[in-house]
């Protein structure tokens, strides 16, 4: 849950480029360069979930892995609060939740 000033801060998802400026294989558009070692290129661009340095929730104190946010989804749907804010969007005061 995400406030309409927060939803701006988001990644956007562009449209995908067309096949050859996407494409691996070919050497237009950043695609592989030549004679290029992939056994030593390939370890750099990969993603490594150990490396980063997750911020916890503020309530639960699990870790975040989205990016400026300071509450984790479960925490900031069960209070109806903005997960990268705090602000107030959902009166969750009737709603039937489980505390667990």
């Amino acid at each position: 849950m995400v406030c309409e000033k927060c939803e701006k801060k988001l990644g956007k998802v562009i449209t995908p480029d067309p096949w050859k400026a996407g494409a691996r294989n070919t050497t237009e558009g950043g695609g592989r360069k030549i004679n290029e070692n992939k056994a030593l290129s390939s370890a750099k661009a990969r993603y490594n979930p150990m490396a980063g340095n997750f911020a916890p929730c503020r309530i639960c104190k699990q870790k975040i892995h989205q990016a400026g946010s300071h509450y984790c989804q479960q925490c900031a749907y069960k209070k109806g609060i903005c997960a990268m804010c705090g602000k107030k969007l959902l009166d969750v005061k009737n709603y039937r939740q489980s505390s667990t």
